[in-house]
């Protein structure tokens, strides 16, 4: 078989979020973000588990950055704690919290691995919830100031920036089924949600642009959904269309085309009339990307369905009585063919082709980053200690094969962040579903590379995709 291999400027890298891996949750200021309040709520997260400790990157982030500089990786992409560097959402900047991030950017350029900031991975103050929360316009406002903040502290080292990771999370999940915090249920706050979430994009874009060099680029990560119909009678199809403008044309049409979709507007009418978008909100939203991040799992699969068949969606995003999509009681997902990963989705490299090829449609000329791809599997250490996970191997084997082709097919994708670097805390689903491509020992913390980290160490140091089945 040819060997797949990639462009040689192609970056090789993983990610994680703040949350996530950090811990320290009271050290140097930090107050408590919604995901703090959220997951110590009895029954919010499986076995009431919290992020209070995490993987413990804020104490052991030198000996990670290590681990990744093994790894051969050419770049980490990882998130700032919003509450860690501005405690109420307000205010003048906490430094011993921006000193953290500073020590880890510099640790990193030290070996030669680029640093890629997402400004905000789901963890908002919880001050700024308690005053409403991304419903509210006022947290756009406030995200510009932390943008900023951050821009002039970090700007003059990391030159690849994302404003927001997966919005459609923050706001389908945090504010329509609830099964992510803040944990509310309100459709049209889901919806207005999502229109601050995309004006805070937009503001806080032109914020680092006012304080960062010129050199430095500006992004966003969308987790967009490759959205099937399972026929083309016209109401399955009306109800892809459907499912899709409120998974990608809410984002993708203000922020690259300066509008929403007409049929959005059309699906929702019953529960918004959309007046809180302003006069030039539009404008302050579409500003120039200079580059564009794409995060895919799996993709969905709808009809329309009836009256008989109305309730609680097997969508993939959790249990929930609530459904996460306002206006689309009339939509039914259905379980996609073929094998899956420990979350249950459907492994399917396909879908990351097409969302790619997509997007270069959408946005011709933008350069695009796959900001996350990756699998859960229940990895367990062998008797030696070695953790043998050969499902991620031929999961990020089919999914890399995928993002090779698009570029045959003239994508411009300029990079590849596997999720995750580490096993950490998964939100609601606590520490029992496992991402990482290190093993972290709960107990202990040690840090164990899979097979898989070895196998995506040769790729990132090679340019090309070893054999699925060689021996790490």
């Amino acid at each position: 078989m040819t060997p797949v291999s990639f462009p040689p400027a192609f970056l090789w890298g993983a990610a994680t979020s703040a949350y996530q891996i950090e811990g320290a949750v009271r050290e140097d200021g930090r107050t408590p973000s919604i995901w703090d309040t959220f997951s110590h709520t009895p029954g919010k997260t499986a076995g009431g588990e919290h992020g209070d400790i995490a993987v413990d990157h804020y104490h052991r982030y030198r000996d990670d950055v290590a681990l990744m500089a093994d790894l051969g990786l050419g770049a980490y992409r990882f998130s700032i704690s919003w509450s860690r560097v501005q405690p109420t959402g307000r205010g003048p900047a906490v430094q011993r919290g921006l000193d953290f991030y500073r020590r880890l950017v510099d640790e990193l350029l030290a070996k030669g691995i680029k640093p890629a900031v997402t400004l905000y991975h789901w963890d908002l103050p919880q001050e700024l919830e308690d005053a409403g929360g991304w419903p509210e316009r006022d947290t756009a406002y406030r995200f510009a100031e932390y943008a900023q903040i951050v821009g002039e502290a970090l700007g003059d080292r990391v030159e690849q920036w994302i404003t927001l990771n997966e919005p459609w999370c923050s706001a389908f999940l945090g504010y329509g089924s609830g099964v992510h915090a803040p944990g509310r249920t309100e459709p049209v706050a889901t919806l207005r949600a999502s229109h601050h979430l995309n004006l805070a994009h937009g503001l806080g874009a032109t914020a680092l642009r006012s304080v960062m060099p010129a050199r430095n680029t500006v992004a966003l990560s969308l987790n967009s959904s490759t959205v099937r119909p399972v026929s083309q009678d016209p109401a399955d199809l009306a109800a892809a269309r459907k499912i899709d403008d409120l998974a990608n044309g809410i984002y993708h049409g203000p922020i690259l085309h300066g509008a929403y979709p007409a049929s959005l507007f059309t699906a929702t009418e019953q529960l918004t009339d959309w007046s809180y978008v302003l006069d030039g909100d539009l404008a302050a939203i579409n500003q120039p990307l200079d580059a564009l991040g794409l995060n895919y799992y799996t993709p969905a699969l709808v009809s329309a369905s009836d009256a008989e068949q109305a309730g609680p969606r097997a969508d993939g995003h959790g249990a929930s009585e609530h459904s996460p999509w306002p206006g689309a009681d009339d939509v039914l997902f259905h379980q996609t063919p073929g094998d899956r990963t420990a979350m249950g989705w459907s492994i399917d490299p396909t879908g990351l082709h097409e969302l790619i090829m997509r997007y270069t449609r959408e946005a011709p000329g933008l350069p695009l980053y796959i900001t996350e791809n990756g699998a859960a599997y229940d990895d367990k250490p062998d008797s030696e200690g070695r953790v043998h996970d050969p499902e991620r191997i031929a999961y990020l084997h089919g999914h890399l094969a995928a993002v090779r082709r698009a570029i045959t097919d003239g994508a411009d994708v300029r990079g590849y962040y596997l999720w995750s670097l580490l096993d950490n805390f998964e939100w609601a689903y606590g520490y029992e579903k496992r991402f990482g491509a290190v093993y972290v020992d709960y107990a202990t913390l040690t840090r164990t590379p899979k097979s898989s980290a070895h196998w995506y160490a040769k790729a990132a140091r090679t340019g090309t995709l070893p054999e699925v089945d060689e021996v790490f």
